[in-house]
């Protein structure tokens, strides 16, 4: 094996990381798929971005009002039991909403009702799945563990909403669902088949009045946690709404269907892969890296609003992707870096919220632009954001030069 393969791929010389990594390959596509199917089934009962934007809403609403709690019970309690028994309840969501929707019985309030059931159970499941990854691999291999996880996303990203656009097209909606209430098994297994010794758990924090605040309190008090939070903040309030803004695109300046918002979604996966590997390879912490990956990000998505036809589209948003998946992976390790180890939850609960946590705010507001607009303006209104991002950090970076040396982990 090269030099490069050794430390792109480290990660997965862990056993019980590689067991993770098994399941989650296969749980993910399913995930994707889900998403795809979901946003084309909100189009077909209603032909609404502004619904596409509330659906979104509803799905993330609870992170941001409950992930500090989600993140508070991750340093309370075993992470991997957290784990196991969310797949449970989320792959009993899935085969609901499939269910309901093979038998003709699907309305939107039930869409919007089990989407908001979803995101009660990603509160609780993100803090405790993002800090899970130092407990499998250590300090050293976090930075790698979470590059490469990056990567499976978006492979993920590249089939599943390939498969979607297929299924859609000649079975129709319904399967995609029950597709992905089975995949969660995978990760049920993968997680009971691990080496429980093998596991570096992080000391468990006691039950004790005032531990959110406590919490919010330190990282208001890091500035290196605060500023890259804020930055994660604005790029996930205005710029991951690609779930609303990509199936408007296809359907109206792009004059396609489902097959090409499968297409525009895979491009992104595929792009990210190639940003992923980069990042595992020699990927850099810090918030002078993280600012320039928003830059890149802003760019990259400012070149897809204005692609003219699907190719170039798609060409665009292969760098989407690429610039994507390099800004969180250089966020996330960051953040776990230089947490303290009895706020390492709480920290990626905060995480959840800016990142997953702000959609209940940015998707109506780009949903309704993207609709009496352009979906041209709502994706160019993400660009922005990321770019405006990438300002904040810089001028951090440029004041704590002025000041003096100063490194994040």
């Amino acid at each position: 094996m090269t030099a490069w393969a050794s430390s792109t791929f480290a990660a997965l010389g862990t056993p019980n990381y590689r067991r993770y990594f098994a399941g989650q390959a296969v749980s993910l596509v399913g995930t994707w798929m889900q998403t795809v199917a979901q946003a084309w089934l909100v189009l077909e009962l209603t032909g609404s971005g502004t619904a596409l934007g509330l659906v979104a809403g509803a799905q993330f609403l609870p992170i941001l009002l409950l992930a500090p709690y989600g993140g508070l019970l991750a340093d309370r309690l075993d992470k991997r039991t957290i784990l196991i028994a969310s797949q449970w309840v989320l792959g009993a969501m899935a085969l609901t909403l499939g269910l309901l929707t093979v038998t003709g019985a699907v309305e939107l309030w039930m869409v919007v009702a089990l989407a908001l059931g979803l995101g009660l159970v990603t509160a609780i499941d993100n803090p405790a799945r993002q800090s899970f990854a130092q407990e499998m691999v250590g300090p050293g291999g976090l930075r790698n563990a979470v590059s490469l996880n990056s990567v499976l996303v978006n492979a993920a990203r590249a089939v599943g909403p390939a498969l979607a656009g297929v299924l859609i097209a000649t079975v129709g909606i319904g399967l995609c669902f029950l597709i992905n209430a089975a995949s969660y098994l995978a990760v049920v297994v993968a997680l009971t088949g691990m080496d429980a010794d093998a596991l570096r758990p992080a000391p468990r924090q006691r039950r004790e009045p005032g531990q959110v605040r406590q919490g919010l309190r330190y990282v208001a008090g890091t500035p290196d946690l605060l500023v890259p939070l804020m930055m994660l903040a604005v790029v996930g309030t205005l710029a991951y709404e690609f779930q609303v803004v990509l199936p408007l695109l296809a359907q109206g300046p792009l004059d396609g269907g489902a097959g090409t918002y499968g297409l525009l979604t895979s491009a992104m996966g595929v792009g990210a892969i190639a940003g992923g590997l980069v990042v595992a390879g020699r990927g850099r912490t810090g918030l002078k890296p993280l600012s320039i990956a928003a830059a890149m990000f802003g760019l990259a998505i400012l070149a897809a609003a204005a692609a003219p036809s699907v190719w170039v589209a798609l060409i665009a948003l292969t760098v989407v992707g690429a610039t994507s998946v390099t800004f969180l992976a250089v966020g996330n390790t960051t953040l776990q870096l230089t947490a303290e180890p009895r706020f390492r939850g709480r920290v990626m609960a905060l995480w959840a919220v800016a990142f997953l946590g702000t959609t209940p705010l940015g998707a109506p507001v780009v949903g309704a632009i993207s609709e009496h607009l352009s979906p041209r303006g709502g994706l160019a209104v993400g660009g922005l954001a990321s770019l405006a991002a990438a300002a904040l950090g810089a001028f951090v970076v440029a004041r704590n030069r002025h000041r003096g040396p100063h490194t994040l982990p």
